[in-house]
């Protein structure tokens, strides 16, 4: 399993990227694997502003749905597009093509509370 290490993470299995004040967001390689085949995922939170650890969306699965929840709080500015077309880019590319939503956050420090690619490998272990 892949826990690259320049991402944080949440309890929740949700990988977030930061440049600056934009974050992208995903399901983590393990979330995926748990699931198994993704067949759909509906974001409606483009241009909303959300807190922290509110559900943007939905994952489903061939056997389960699954909420999507925001690690920090911030504005919904993209949903990746590719997902309407290719949900399985969530199984085979998590961390690349696989991403689910960008966005300006509050406060880009919000991410230092989440956990480290070691912390989050620990807790799935």
């Amino acid at each position: 399993m892949n826990f690259p290490k320049n991402l944080r993470y949440t309890k929740d299995h949700e990988w977030i990227s930061i440049e600056g004040d934009i974050a992208t967001i995903g399901i983590t390689d393990f979330a995926q694997h748990e699931l198994g085949d993704i067949v759909y995922v509906d974001i409606a939170a483009k241009d909303k502003k959300l807190e922290a650890e509110t559900v943007f969306g939905t994952v489903e699965a061939v056997k389960t749905v699954s909420d999507l929840f925001l690690p920090v709080a911030g504005t919904v500015t993209e949903v990746n597009p590719l997902l309407d077309s290719e949900p399985e880019k969530v199984n085979s590319d998590p961390y690349g093509e696989g991403w689910m939503v960008k966005m300006k956050i509050n406060n880009p420090e919000d991410a230092n509370q989440l956990m480290d690619a070691e912390a989050y490998q620990a807790m799935v272990s």
